[in-house]
């Protein structure tokens, strides 16, 4: 019976001792896994008034290592659409161009992100901050348009004269590098779980990604009534009695690159651990 009473004595003891020591334990934000969606514009050739007509939807997935409350590093996975069309345009050169695209965009990305104040998941005087990110990432793009109401690819079709090697011009390449640069808020809704809402510019070194970047070829360098004839210069859908392909006439603006931006809200689960506080 004594030794039953002693052995109760010592485990409260223990439980005790141990509950006290979590207690005075500190709380270490390892890092974060999290998704995010929202909903993805473009801004470029056809777009050259920063409109922001028919959003498309984007979709995320995130690693995050957080080093410190203030400075951490992302890894970023992204699938988001974009597309845009000369209808939106309150230009009458680019209603009459009357060229659009749509794209799917596969992206990954590496950024940094810079928090504005110190940031403790869990807690009421540290659960809120504003940050910023920057990075650089790589991303595919694969224009395409319709016609007839099929559906077309347009970067196999060399609407600019790239396959028949018109003024030595190349097919683009289907991928491209991206630099985001963006700012957001980041909420601690508990110790496991973070909410962030976050809007990202994307600049690119690419201006294809609208399939639309120098000047017209003109029709007599292509296949009469082929494809890429008659996508390379819609304008007769508009007037066909004003056409706009002549060979040399400006189609795009190449010395400027295409860009596309990214707003999304974000749920995060918290990576944690325990460790004694500093003396400090």
């Amino acid at each position: 019976m004594k030794i039953r009473f002693l052995a109760i004595i010592v485990l409260i003891f223990s439980l005790n001792t141990t509950k006290a020591q979590y207690q005075y334990l500190e709380y270490v934000q390892k890092g974060e896994v999290g998704i995010t969606v929202g909903a993805a514009h473009y801004f470029g050739d056809l777009n050259t008034r920063a409109g922001l007509n028919r959003p498309k939807p984007s979709v995320g997935l995130f690693f995050r290592k957080q080093f410190g409350n203030y400075i951490a590093a992302r890894l970023n996975a992204h699938y988001a659409q974009v597309g845009y069309s000369d209808t939106y345009s309150k230009n009458d050169y680019q209603k009459t161009r009357n060229l659009s695209f749509n794209s799917n965009i596969w992206e990954l990305t590496a950024q940094g992100d810079f928090n504005f104040f110190k940031f403790i998941p869990g807690t009421k005087e540290f659960s809120f901050t504003p940050y910023v990110t920057v990075g650089i990432g790589a991303f595919s793009y694969d224009p395409y348009t319709y016609l007839n109401n099929e559906k077309i690819f347009l970067r196999p079709l060399g609407t600019e004269g790239q396959l028949v090697g018109y003024k030595g011009r190349k097919q683009y390449s289907p991928t491209g590098i991206c630099i985001p640069i963006g700012v957001g808020l980041k909420f601690s809704l508990s110790e496991k779980i973070n909410f962030t809402i976050e809007v990202t510019q994307r600049l690119t070194n690419t201006d294809y990604l609208d399939d639309v970047s120098t000047t017209y070829v003109g029709s007599t360098n292509f296949t009469t009534g082929s494809t890429a004839a008659l996508l390379q210069d819609r304008s007769y859908e508009i007037d066909p009695a004003n056409l706009l392909g002549r060979e040399g006439r400006q189609r795009g603006f190449s010395k400027q690159r295409d860009q596309y931006i990214i707003a999304e809200i974000g749920l995060s689960f918290n990576i944690s651990t325990y460790r004694c506080p500093s003396a400090n």
